[in-house]
């Protein structure tokens, strides 16, 4: 590993003699400046500095202003200052402090002192700065694991959607497609609507939950799942159930309260077949009582379901599912999943 530097900055001579002379060639390497100017080169062109000896009063430039320049630069956090100064303790040190200097030294200094501060400044330094690399490295480690962790759940999240949807005599998009007008529709939602509260985090979140919003079809029985006509009364209160079946499931996977991926799954599984005016099921909720993310991945469901032939229909064209819900011919809509869904239409053609 390089020796660290030891940058000094006095325009006198004697002054730079007697602070080199504290220093072992073994230790560290040295480099002196005889004004700001000077410095600043050399803060600017050497490789790991690990301290700077200051002198404030110094032609061409002072010491405040290399510490100026420092400052806007990100460097005082970086490399320890320590001023060194025959001024008298009073506002220029009050100052200097208000810049971030580590330490202030007053002249006649004794070397012995001095060289103590030092090294004990630059081992502080030094431990904080691989205190910061480690935590990086740890930082990036757990957010490498935890993309794992996402990555192996949502391949599992989407393997169980298709099996759901090969029961149902469905391709597979279905999910996908969800997924992907979920995310337009939040996107949306977050730029627009900021009362919300949504953010980033919770965006991905709701965006992966939507994949099972359907997974309580697997308790549907086949005759009633795939019937290639319209159902009778009783056999479509036996469809409606796969809101509740759904909710069950998941309940019994997920027991930790405090998580928000939980809570999503939950409430759009048990929630996306509500309706604003309350018409829904399978808890009949109105307005405001229908979760945010179940009312985002309700649209998307209808939208889908509208363009995507069924063995009991064909399938719409885009603009004709759009005319349907906008209209309300779908069920009624929450005004601002509306408003997103309208602003989004575009988006929404090109899947």
């Amino acid at each position: 590993m390089d020796k660290q530097q030891i940058l000094i900055v006095d325009d006198e001579e004697i002054n730079r003699l007697i602070l080199d002379g504290m220093f072992e060639e073994e230790e560290y390497g040295k480099i002196e400046a005889s004004n700001g100017q000077e410095a600043i080169y050399h803060i600017e062109n050497t490789h790991n500095l690990g301290l700077i000896l200051l002198d404030i009063i110094m032609p061409v430039m002072d010491g405040f202003k290399v510490l100026e320049y420092m400052q806007e630069h990100g460097l005082i956090d970086k490399i320890p200052v320590i001023l060194i100064t025959s001024e008298t303790i009073g506002d220029s040190e009050d100052k200097a402090y208000s810049y971030g200097v580590a330490d202030v030294i007053h002249k006649p200094f004794y070397p012995y002192i001095v060289k103590k501060r030092c090294n004990n400044i630059i081992k502080l330094y030094q431990n904080k700065h691989n205190m910061e690399v480690r935590l990086k490295e740890q930082e990036e480690a757990i957010l490498a694991q935890q993309k794992e962790i996402n990555d192996n759940n949502e391949f599992m999240i989407d393997a169980l959607s298709s099996v759901i949807e090969s029961r149902n005599a469905e391709t597979g998009d279905h999910t996908k497609r969800i997924k992907r007008l979920t995310r337009i529709m939040l996107k949306c939602l977050m730029e627009l609507f900021p009362q919300y509260g949504l953010t980033e985090s919770q965006m991905d979140l709701i965006t992966r939950a939507s994949a099972l919003h359907d997974i309580g079809k697997i308790g549907i029985p086949d005759a009633i799942l795939l019937k290639p006509g319209r159902l009778t009364d009783e056999e479509f209160e036996i469809m409606k159930s796969h809101t509740t079946i759904g909710g069950e499931i998941l309940q019994k996977f997920y027991r930790n309260q405090k998580s928000e991926f939980d809570r999503y799954a939950y409430e759009i599984c048990r929630h996306h077949h509500e309706r604003w005016d309350g018409r829904g099921y399978p808890d009949h909720l109105a307005g405001d009582e229908i979760p945010i993310s179940a009312q985002v991945v309700a649209i998307a469901d209808v939208y889908d379901a509208l363009i995507s032939p069924r063995v009991y229909k064909s399938a719409f064209t885009p603009d004709e599912a759009y005319d349907m819900i906008v209209n309300g011919k779908c069920g009624q809509f929450p005004p601002d999943i509306l408003e997103c869904f309208s602003l989004a239409k575009d988006e929404f053609n090109l899947l």
